[in-house]
């Protein structure tokens, strides 16, 4: 007798808004991590996610454990982010820069850096314990996976009738009890600070509470449930159960003490568990397959190394698996029918190089964005919500110096932009307690944000070491999501009211930001050397210089990085002031007046980008950040048409850098060699990123990919996952606000035929792709709102169209269109 032991799904909260593109696509493949065995690591459990609420279910036989996390779960307490001392350290700062000497400045500089920000923490886990019977089993008859078109996982092997205990337990401060018959409530706490004190409990302050309510279902005319130990349930002869689980926490808010919160967690999770009682697990199942495939079903990629049909008639060519031509069911089979694990077909890669697992790796980054991001949650921080541990590495906290910001690149381009909302709550949040951080220790107007943050809308220089925490540039980096959100989403919309609602986004949420940053960036800049406006101090994130007089130094002025960032506000604050009728606005005015006075971009000695204002010998060239390519992507200063040198000198910083690096520089690289049009490079990170990471043998700064596609730092960090996604469909369509570049670095070679359908680009298109042979098969475009003019790019050819409100457009390969009509 075969049981399904477990189907694992997270029921959101509630469901998303309808989108205009959410019943247009829909998936043809099946896409699927495949396991062979049960979870040994935790990066052997799959993740799955309700944007809030996040699980890794191991798959265990004899027992089974599903870690989980609340995204509201930190240590800490809100926060004072200033220091008043912070103008005198920073006024000697400045002047020994300007006296060339970078390494005492750098020494200087550990007077303006702060406390360190709290830590994410687990929420815990449940477990199940089964009968002895259940050790033993058919291993032939395992199977694990994670079905990423409706989200969930699945655990089957051979066996009898369904008995198990089961209880939650947490690594936190906890307790749990029995309530009723077939619940489970566990309530708890995390700490006040982030290292606990030791000695008097007072010295403690109280940190937010939390609750997890258990509750269990099972078949009504077989099984019984028992009570055990007055926290545990154990069910018996049962054809099925259902386990449901609710949690809630205190958190209400960054600016609310734990102890001044009013909410009631155990109270919360009871609430929601009552609002589904009368619901059943196909209904609920039902919920959330709605929800969730809203969009995912936007964007669907096929690539294949076959020349077949590339609108693919033949379903084969699109296989999620090519290592056999011919299947069945689209499984992940050898030619003997018996299934591959993903891991295997990871360790392959380097030989076979099956696109199809490519296409897999860009659905997972899809996958986990829905799972970790939407309206209303927390951002999704350094591991997305996905945390075993107390001290996670780097805090699981948000890092903003690429981190954080990578996260978020797919969220447009791949057709999630309600995803991208928690991000702009967080930038909100950033900017309250920023403006006092830039009015106290820095005498200026505006908001700024450093390097690292939290929960709590950390916005001080992190503490550590100079060369990563003293950065003015997170907030900065953050607001020109806001910009891009407007450019990507200002026409996708048909009627005129959501046109106007396009508008309020730009009037009431994303120019207030962009208005705040830039009055502390007029601020923080100063007049310097050669009557350039400069950063003082300024860093190139986490990398050090040798300077002049031959000592290491990280402080300097006017970092290539710094420069870029600035330029890319002043630019976004400049066209959304447009957008407002606000040009004649007396910052806009100061804004256009600084920026012909920035520093800019300079050409090494040797051919590359100068990471600094000064042509300093770097220790490092290898280094993981690529802080001086950002102008290239995701910045838009570095331009193939416009700045050849600059796009010349960019790639010769990135042959400079090499291809090594943890996952998330391997797919900045990707991302920024797709920029140049360069497909070989592109796709030579791509192949760097595919390795398989041993968790026992982990090696530093390498990156890869663990056996649940989760991407290596290591360890496991999630923004490489993010940085893939964005970057394949980068080598598909990139854009601007008036231009459409088709396949701009699509490696023919490799994906000679496939097809892609509902990437977005800039100004509101929607972009189906077909190729065959390597070369564009056909493209269909459109637009849900206004008229619009574009110049349509392909390989050389270049055509200027116009595409009309809620019609959609198909062109050929010599960009001619062929066929029109109507959306609806």
């Amino acid at each position: 007798m075969e049981v399904e032991e477990g189907e694992w799904v997270l029921v959101p909260d509630q469901a998303s808004t309808t989108n205009i593109d959410d019943e247009i696509l829909t998936v043809d493949e099946p896409l699927k991590v495949l396991f062979s065995a049960p979870a040994k690591h935790w990066t052997d459990a799959v993740p799955i996610g309700n944007g809030r609420l996040g699980a890794m279910v191991w798959g265990g036989v004899a027992s089974e454990k599903i870690q989980l996390n609340d995204d509201t779960l930190w240590t800490g307490v809100p926060g004072n982010y200033t220091n008043s001392n912070a103008p005198t350290f920073l006024s000697k700062v400045r002047e020994l820069v300007d006296n060339g000497k970078y390494a005492e400045a750098t020494t200087a500089a550990v007077d303006l850096i702060d406390h360190p920000s709290e830590v994410y923490q687990p929420l815990g886990d449940i477990n199940i314990e089964f009968s002895d019977s259940d050790v033993k089993y058919e291993e032939e008859t395992y199977e694990r996976e994670l079905d990423l078109d409706t989200a969930t996982v699945k655990v089957k092997y051979a066996r009898g009738s369904i008995s198990f205990t089961v209880y939650l337990d947490s690594k936190l401060h906890h307790q749990s009890h029995v309530n009723g018959e077939n619940q489970i409530i566990m309530e708890g706490s995390c700490p006040g600070k982030r290292i606990p004190p030791k000695g008097n409990s007072d010295e403690n302050p109280k940190g937010i509470q939390f609750s997890a309510v258990l509750e269990l279902r099972i078949s009504d005319d077989v099984g019984v449930i028992k009570i055990i130990e007055g926290r545990k349930v154990k069910v018996e002869g049962a054809n099925w159960a259902v386990l449901l689980l609710a949690t809630s926490s205190s958190f209400d808010g960054p600016f609310i003490r734990p102890s001044d919160s009013t909410k009631d967690p155990t109270k919360a999770s009871l609430d929601i568990l009552n609002s589904i009682r009368k619901m059943s697990y196909s209904e609920l199942y039902a919920y959330h397959l709605d929800d969730y495939q809203k969009l995912f079903h936007r964007v669907s990629l096929n690539l294949s190394k076959s020349s077949n049909n590339a609108r693919g008639e033949e379903r084969t060519t699109f296989s999620t698996d090519t290592h056999v031509k011919k299947r069945t069911n689209f499984s992940s089979e050898d030619i003997n029918g018996v299934v591959i694990s993903t891991a295997e077909r990871v360790k392959s890669f380097k030989d076979d190089e099956d696109p199809s697992l490519v296409a897999l790796l860009f659905h997972y980054g899809r996958y986990l964005l829905i799972s970790c991001s939407r309206p209303g949650t927390q951002v999704s921080n350094l591991q997305g919500i996905w945390n075993k541990d107390i001290e996670p590495a780097w805090d699981g906290a948000p890092h903003l110096n690429i981190n954080l910001q990578m996260n978020y690149w797919p969220s447009l381009s791949c057709n999630l932009s309600e995803c991208q909302e928690p991000l702009f709550d967080y930038v909100s949040s950033l900017s309250v307690n920023g403006s006092k951080t830039a009015k106290v220790n820095y005498e200026a107007r505006g908001w700024v944000a450093h390097h690292v943050s939290d929960i709590w809308a950390k916005t001080s220089p992190h503490g550590g070491e100079v060369v990563y925490a003293l950065w003015q540039m997170g907030g900065a980096w953050l607001c020109t999501h806001l910009w891009e959100h407007y450019t990507f989403s200002m026409d996708t919309v048909r009627y005129f009211f959501y046109l106007t609602l396009c508008k309020a986004f730009l009037k009431n949420k994303a120019y207030p930001l962009l208005e705040g940053c830039a009055s502390f960036l007029l601020d923080w800049l100063i007049e310097g050397r050669g009557d350039y406006l400069e950063t003082n101090p300024s860093t190139s994130p986490e990398h050090t210089f040798i300077a002049p007089d031959g000592k290491s130094a990280s402080v300097s002025y006017s970092s290539t990085m710094d420069m870029a960032i600035i330029r890319e506000i002043f630019s976004a604050i400049i066209s959304a002031a447009e957008v407002l009728g606000r040009s004649k606005n007396e910052l806009v005015e100061k804004v256009r007046a600084a920026q012909l006075k920035l520093y800019p971009t300079k050409i090494a000695r040797d051919g590359s980008i100068m990471e600094w204002a000064q042509d300093f010998e770097d220790p490092a060239v290898h280094h993981r950040h690529l802080s001086h390519l950002f102008g290239l992507f995701p910045g838009h200063t570095i331009v193939l048409e416009k700045t050849p040198d600059l796009c010349k000198a960019a790639a010769n910083s990135l042959y400079k850098r090499g291809e090594d690096g943890p996952g998330w520089s391997t797919t900045w690289k990707m991302a920024c060699w797709a920029r140049l049009h360069n497909s070989e490079h592109a796709y030579r990170m791509t192949k760097h990123l595919i390795n398989l990471v041993d968790p026992d043998h982990e090696v530093a700064f390498e990156g890869g990919l663990y056996s649940n596609l989760f991407t290596a730092h290591p360890p496991f960090q999630i923004d490489a996952n993010f940085g893939f996604t964005a970057a394949i469909a980068e080598m598909l369509v990139q854009s601007t606000e008036r231009d459409l570049y088709l396949l701009p670095a699509l490696p023919r070679d490799k994906w000679p035929s496939g097809r892609v359908k509902g990437l977005k680009g800039r100004g509101g298109v929607t972009v189906n792709i077909s190729w065959n042979e390597g070369k564009l098969h056909e493209v269909g475009l459109w637009a849900t709102n206004q008229n619009s003019m574009r110049r349509l790019h392909y390989d050389g050819t270049v055509a200027t169209i116009t595409l009309s409100a809620g019609k959609i457009y198909t062109f050929n390969k010599q960009l001619k269109c062929f066929k029109t009509r109507s959306l609806s």
